[in-house]
């Protein structure tokens, strides 16, 4: 399952958001530092219109989304790589994570306090990458240190060597672990570490109700940021989001079109997510169950079923397959049967985006 991890100063509006966002995880949101002192965590189920489709389609007694779980960590201040505030604890929870929603105070409230004492989004981005970078700067020079005696006799330990420098000298830059390129083989063998830089990050700038639909100034700073380090950024209303948990479903999309908006900050913030770590959605559907599952792109039609089950995978024969747009237009399988649209994929087939599949195996 996809995990993210939520981070960012103390009073930035984390626990709200996640309180919004997961609906039933309760994560306490107070008006004081470290009110997070365990990780909360939090299932959600990733919204999909395709899924209701299917089902109608297929007469499926149930509907079973994509999940992506996310993980309230409590605010970082400076010098948390060293121990201060919570201190290490929690950049341990994060190494645990996907990708990192990074949540950046973007509005201004005088009975929010802010840990610095007012806003200003690029230094507390700032704040927050340089003790992740600390932290990381920690475990390659330990790791260094073991693998330098190694390298004198060992290639695979020199190709390891040759990576922890690289990644080194590039956060003795400032620059974050992410954008050095590693080979395949390189990123394997330091992938134990859990470099905190080097997880996929969004940054979710969070606004006032008034800014959700124009942004503001401060938004377009963090932007300009992301842009130059080729990280993604979501604007959010944690306001908003709690709103929107206590109307009725049918109620949201006109709250939220009388704030000039399309979708919430859960949609864009998922959507975000899949295309930053190159996710893939495809389904399986029939009487019992319509199914979205989760892979990566460029994913074969074997490795798609594995995520099913490892039999699956072991034992897979072929993959009867149609796409989402052409059984909808067909009205149902048979008819995209009929019709030349249900396909056999063997073992080399890559799936696409929305592929309805059969998977037949023997074990």
């Amino acid at each position: 399952m996809l995990r993210a991890g939520i981070v960012g100063l103390p009073n930035v509006g984390k626990s709200t958001l996640f309180n919004a966002l997961c609906e039933n995880a309760k994560a306490e949101a107070a008006n004081f530092p470290f009110c997070t002192i365990e990780p909360n965590v939090g299932r959600v189920a990733v919204p999909d219109e395709r899924l209701q489709v299917l089902a109608k389609i297929s007469g499926s007694a149930e509907i079973i989304p994509s999940q992506i779980e996310f993980v309230d960590i409590a605010g970082l201040v400076a010098g948390a790589s060293k121990g201060e505030g919570l201190g290490n604890q929690f950049l341990s929870h994060i190494r645990q994570v996907d990708a990192v929603v990074h949540v950046v105070r973007c509005f201004q409230d005088e009975n929010i306090v802010h840990v610095a004492g007012s806003v200003d989004p690029l230094r507390d981005i700032g704040v927050i990458n340089l003790e992740l970078a600390l932290a990381d700067l920690a475990q390659i020079e330990r790791r260094t240190e073991r693998v330098r005696k190694q390298a004198k006799s060992d290639k695979t330990a020199q190709l390891e060597l040759q990576a922890l420098e690289q990644l080194q000298a590039a956060l003795d830059e400032g620059k974050p672990a992410r954008l050095v390129p590693l080979s395949p083989e390189e990123e394997q063998l330091i992938k134990g570490l859990g470099l905190l830089t080097r997880k996929k990050v969004i940054y979710a700038a969070n606004v006032a109700e008034t800014d959700l639909a124009g942004g503001n100034a401060w938004v377009e700073q963090v932007r300009q940021f992301a842009e130059a380090e080729g990280a993604r950024v979501v604007v959010v209303s944690a306001q908003v989001e709690a709103e929107l948990v206590e109307l009725p479903p049918d109620e949201r999309q006109a709250y939220l079109d009388s704030l000039g908006v399309k979708e919430g900050g859960l949609k864009a913030l998922i959507r975000a997510t899949y295309e930053l770590l190159g996710l893939r959605t495809y389904f399986t559907s029939g009487p019992k169950e319509t199914r979205a599952w989760t892979i990566p792109i460029g994913a074969t039609a074997p490795q798609a079923a594995g995520v099913i089950h490892s039999d699956f995978e072991r034992g897979f024969i072929r993959a009867e397959t149609v796409a989402y747009a052409d059984l909808v237009a067909a009205g149902s399988l048979s008819a995209a049967k009929e019709k030349g649209l249900l396909r056999s994929e063997g073992k080399d087939y890559v799936v696409q985006e929305g592929d309805v599949m059969h998977f037949r195996f023997n074990v």
